[in-house]
């Protein structure tokens, strides 16, 4: 989710579901140590809970880096040991730290004993060719062993090589039986399952066998999928109603953001791409909010224009900025 799960996206998914933890994209140690610590750990009160997801493989690093989360706010943060990029295979982070469950586990104790919020792990079920639950059973145990209490399972194994992140999220074939025997043998972990969820009804299932769910690529390409999330898995009404109110609220947001940081329209506008999906008018309507023509604009006048779905009347208003 790098690179999509930012604070505009997160403030959406929060306006759906209230009670939702939230996970930011995974930043590295040496992004937060070397670069804009302030920038990259932003984010809106709004959003609470939410975890501050890092990549890194240095102890120390990390403790310093979950320190800084703790100080800024944060509620939780999570170790990445799932993602299968090159990138981060070159940064010795990721799913390849799955091979080394006793450095995680140093890793892991680090952070414990530096901060007073929880850390977690995010992890797959194992790495290349290696299926057996007893490799995933090892490597939760050894972590648990220092002090993570919550384990995020990703439900395929990652491919260090030979296949893209986006590959690695189709080709690997699901296992939710492993996800589910290791909640069967660690029954005093907190364990959530990730990966391939597309609906509630298959929330619910999981959540027969589990302790949690981690909803990923599907909240963000179709974000109103969360809107039931509060009362079915919380027992609490909705925050909103209908997806005309989410707009408006983002809309006052883009208003807000812009003149605390300049955050432009547009950049907040591109997360609720998916909110009409599947409604009638819905193509015509993200044309309007992501027409490149329109960003001298204030997202008031972008918005009502995308409110009458006006590709045409979009036409005329960005002939009229050009002039």
């Amino acid at each position: 989710m790098m690179g999509w799960t930012d604070r505009h996206c997160r403030y959406l998914h929060r306006l759906l579901s209230r009670r939702t933890l939230l996970y930011t994209e995974m930043l590295t140690t040496g992004a937060l140590i070397h670069g804009n610590a302030a920038q990259h750990l932003q984010f809106n009160p709004e959003e609470h809970p939410v975890a501050l997801q890092l990549g890194g493989s240095e102890p120390s690093d990390l403790a310093r880096c979950a320190v800084m989360g703790q100080e800024r706010g944060y509620d939780e943060i999570n170790l990445n040991c799932g993602c299968p990029s090159e990138r981060v295979l070159r940064g010795a982070f990721g799913a390849c730290l799955m091979n080394e469950a006793p450095l995680v586990a140093d890793c892991v104790k680090a952070m414990v004993d530096a901060v007073d919020i929880p850390v977690t792990v995010k992890h797959r079920i194992g790495i290349d060719k290696i299926e057996s639950y007893d490799f995933a059973a090892d490597f939760v145990g050894t972590v648990a062993e220092a002090g993570c209490r919550v384990f995020i399972v990703h439900a395929r194994n990652a491919w260090l090589k030979g296949l893209s992140p986006k590959e690695n999220r189709e080709i690997p074939p699901l296992r939710y039986d492993i996800v589910y025997r290791l909640k069967r043998e660690f029954p005093h972990l907190t364990i959530a399952i990730n990966g391939g969820v597309r609906t509630s009804d298959e929330i619910a299932e999981h959540l027969k066998h589990v302790d949690g769910v981690m909803v990923g690529r599907e909240a963000y390409h179709n974000p109103w999928l969360m809107i039931d999330w509060d009362e079915r898995f919380y027992g609490e009404a909705p925050g909103v109603q209908d997806r005309e109110a989410v707009e408006a609220a983002m809309v006052a947001y883009m208003e807000r953001a812009h003149a605390a940081d300049g955050a432009p329209w547009y950049s907040v506008a591109s997360h609720m791409l998916g909110l009409r999906n599947g409604l009638r008018g819905a193509r015509k309507w993200r044309q309007v909010w992501s027409d490149h023509r329109l960003k001298p604009q204030p997202p008031r006048a972008v918005w009502a224009l995308a409110q009458t779905h006006g590709v045409r009347d979009a036409d005329d208003l960005a002939q009229a900025t050009a002039a």
